[in-house]
Order: C-alpha cells, then sequence, then structure tokens
C-alpha cells in the first residue's frame, strides 16, 4: 500500500473541509486558533473537563505529560493509546500501564497501537530515551493489563461515543490515529481537535529537516495534518526552551506522592542519561508542554500555517513545512494582507529540465490548517508542571 492509497479515503473530506475553512479564513472570523480560545471561559475546567485521547510512546517526556494529564482535573481521559516511537511497542505498552498504575489512575483503559509505521521500519530513540525508555530509572513490572481492542479502534469507538467533544493529544509518532482515519471516512470530522507534539519550523532533532516524532512516520503525519481535524502543533520552536534541570528534581524530591518520587526518578536518571551521552542540556519536556499547551494555552504564542509533510525526500522526510502569506520574507503591509491571503496558493518544487508540468499547485488557496506554538514561557510551563506533579 503506497501513500495514494492510503489517502485516497480521506480526500473528499478533505476538499468539504477547506472549502468551509477558506470561508471562515478569509472573513477574518478566526481570532485565535483552530478550536483553541484564550479566554477562560472556553478552557477546560475542573467544573468542565474536556474528553481527551492521550495517544503516546512513553519515552521520558511522555511519563511526565502523562503524570501531568493524570494530575489535572481539567481532562477527562477517555483513554490512553501506546504506540512504537522512543522504544518498541513492547516497551512503550508497559511504560505506559506503569504510569497509570503510579497516578492511581487504573481507571482508565489502555490500549496497545502499532508496532511499526504505516510504511517504513520503526527507527527508535533509544539514545535519547534509554533502552528502556525512561532513562534507566527501573519500576516493577505493571499488575494491571491493556484492553483488548486495539488502539486505532479504541479511538475511533470512543469518537463515535462523543461526536465533537474528543480532543486527542498526541505525543508519539501518529500511526494510531492516521490508522483510525483510514479505517473511518468520518472519524476526523467527528473530532473535535488534536494537539500534537511534533513537528517544527525550525530544524529538526533526528535530521536537521524533521523532527523525531514527524520523521518516524511521515505518512502518517502526513494524512492528519490532510485530515481536516484542527490541529495545534507543538513542535521543536518552542519544546527546546523546556529543559528539565537539576533544581527542577529537587523540588520534586522533596515532596512525598508517589507521583513526584516516581517523576523525580525518572527526571535524574533521565539528566544522568543525558550527561553520559555529551548532551549539554535536557532533556527537554516536549511531551509536558503539549499537555500544557491544552490546559493553559496562553503559556505560548500562537500562529496559524498551511502545515504540511514532506514524505518523498532522501534527505527531508517527516520535515514539517509551515506556509503563511504573512511570514518572513512575504511579509507585508496590514492592508495588502487580506489580499495576498486570497492570491496565495501552495507551491510544490520547480519543474525539472526534463519535464513538461509548470511548478505543481498543491493547494489553489491558502487555508491555515494548523494553529503552531512559536513562542512559550518556559517559567510558568514549568511552575505548572512541577506544581501539578508535587501536589498532594
Amino acid at each position: 500500500m503506497d501513500i495514494e492509497q492510503l489517502l485516497h479515503t480521506r480526500r473528499q473530506f478533505v476538499t468539504a473541509a477547506a472549502a468551509s475553512l477558506a470561508v471562515t479564513a478569509f472573513s477574518g472570523a478566526v481570532p485565535f486558533a483552530w478550536g483553541v480560545d484564550l479566554s477562560k471561559s472556553d478552557r477546560p475546567s475542573a467544573n468542565n473537563p474536556a474528553r481527551v485521547i492521550i495517544d503516546t510512546d512513553p519515552g521520558v517526556d511522555d511519563a511526565f505529560a502523562l503524570l501531568l494529564a493524570m494530575r489535572s482535573p481539567e481532562l477527562k481521559i477517555e483513554a490512553i493509546t501506546a504506540v512504537a516511537g522512543n522504544v518498541p511497542l513492547d516497551i512503550t505498552l508497559p511504560n505506559a500501564l506503569r504510569m497509570v498504575e503510579i497516578a492511581g489512575r487504573t481507571d482508565i483503559p489502555v490500549a496497545a497501537g502499532a508496532k511499526a509505521p504505516l510504511l517504513r521500519r520503526l527507527v527508535s530513540a533509544a539514545y535519547a530515551h534509554g533502552d528502556n525508555g525512561l532513562g534507566g530509572a527501573v519500576f516493577p513490572e505493571p499488575e494491571i493489563k491493556p484492553v483488548d481492542v486495539p488502539a486505532a479502534e479504541l479511538i475511533r469507538q470512543i469518537v463515535r461515543k462523543y461526536p465533537h467533544e474528543v480532543t486527542l493529544i498526541t505525543i508519539g509518532p501518529l500511526t494510531n490515529v492516521a490508522a483510525a482515519l483510514n479505517a473511518d471516512d468520518e472519524l476526523a470530522g467527528l473530532v473535535k481537535g488534536l494537539t500534537m507534539m511534533g513537528g517544527s519550523l525550525s530544524g529538526g532533532n533526528i535530521t536537521p529537516a524533521a523532527e523525531f516524532n514527524i520523521y518516524v512516520d511521515p505518512e502518517a503525519a502526513h494524512i492528519v495534518f490532510q485530515s481536516g481535524i484542527p490541529l495545534t502543533m507543538v513542535g521543536l520552536d518552542v519544546t527546546r526552551r523546556t529543559s528539565l534541570t537539576g533544581e527542577h528534581v529537587r523540588a520534586l524530591l522533596a515532596n512525598s506522592s508517589s507521583v513526584s518520587q516516581a517523576a523525580a526518578k525518572i527526571a535524574r536518571n533521565a539528566i544522568d542519561h543525558n550527561r553520559a551521552q555529551g548532551f549539554l542540556v535536557g532533556p527537554n519536556m516536549h511531551d509536558s508542554l503539549a499537555v500544557a499547551s491544552f490546559l493553559d494555552p496562553s503559556l505560548l504564542k500562537w500562529k496559524e500555517y498551511y502545515v504540511d509533510v514532506e514524505t518523498a525526500g532522501e534527505l527531508t522526510a517527516g520535515e514539517t513545512l509551515g506556509y503563511s502569506p504573512t511570514a518572513g520574507d512575504l511579509r507585508r503591509s496590514p492592508e495588502m494582507e487580506k489580499q495576498a491571503i486570497a492570491a496565495m496558493q501552495i507551491r510544490g518544487s520547480a519543474p525539472t529540465i526534463a519535464g513538461t508540468r509548470v511548478s505543481p499547485v498543491v493547494k489553489e488557496k491558502y487555508v491555515p490548517n494548523t494553529n503552531v506554538a512559536v513562542d512559550v514561557d518556559s517559567e510558568r510551563f514549568f511552575e505548572l508542571l512541577i506544581g501539578r506533579l508535587t501536589k498532594q
């Protein structure tokens, strides 16, 4: 199965969604972001928790993100779905189960997902997370078991049960989500939104072009970015500014709760592992920032882009490309911005000498599909993260 076959079932929905979004974008009616409102009244709260599914590949920063989510009363976590990524599935799945036990949240179903990307062999990141995914921090084998339903099917069932209510928080490769979308043509239109840790508009961390989560399964990411789901992208542009430090470890150790002590153990081992690998900073709390951005979008600054994923490049596969008529050298005076937005096309590569085509037009009209985090208040982020993990 090639990428065209994978995308075939998505095209009709995407076309309809893009047409609808074009009306909104050109009318200037998008005040902040694709379904993310900075007004406090619209944020999830303990009295009005948001239904979410967390798709994850634990992973040091995934472990912190899961603990943060499970200590946040603003979230109604309908499921946690594991995917291969930072380490293989036979490690990410028990790590997810361990975090559920540590947090005392065994009410949350955990499902096993994809063992490999849609079309590629798995590339893992044990060099960054250690062979056990937790920087070498050792915990007992989990006592609870995953549910029998595969991750993609569980995602589909929950979204169908609560149409337009469920936000997907994805902090690993997007294989499970793409599989769910491919299995159900109508599913994308029923998802409230998707907040991802993934991508970068400022260079990668596994290649010069690509961020790890997108690099591992660029075909899955392409499907998600083209799905029409309202997307929020928290990528390396901001997560690189969230380095875990010894001071954070000491704050965690000072609290006696099981969550805080487990987080301190993972953090201390992860920092030691990083130093042994020669890294001067980190690890960065990539995934925790994605969860925090959903809890409090005001922690970050945002800009709308049309984002797509390179899947064919020998050196650039997994690169996320952000198109905007008002960014970089394309910036215009305010009075010209509306005209620029209306006239902008999304172009592909220049034609070859041997070819007869002109530069391919990928999209006839510029319509933003992603709200991208472009700046972060790191101090406030860590106040939220450490504060939740040390809360009694």
